[in-house]
């Protein structure tokens, strides 16, 4: 798994905890649908760390709570 399939991976985890909707995180967080949708469909895995911030805000978390989880413990090196 890389980075953005964890990102990915917490994120629809963490609506499904909070019993949201993507669509319901993306008006809460102020992030657009289409950027949204571009990450869990794949087309995009370089969200930035602002728009993890926004989601964060959204889900009233901290960016440290958003990357505490056991699915970013053990990603690959990126640079190889």
């Amino acid at each position: 798994m890389n980075v953005g399939k964890a990102v990915k991976a917490r994120i629809l985890d963490l609506c499904s905890q909070r019993n949201i909707t993507i669509n319901k995180l993306g008006t809460i967080s102020g992030v657009s649908q289409s950027t949204i949708n571009n990450l869990l469909s794949g087309r995009n895995y370089s969200m930035t760390v602002a728009t993890v911030k926004k989601l964060c805000d959204g889900l009233s978390i901290s960016l440290a709570e958003f990357f505490s989880s056991p699915i970013f413990d053990d990603l690959p090196q990126e640079i190889k």
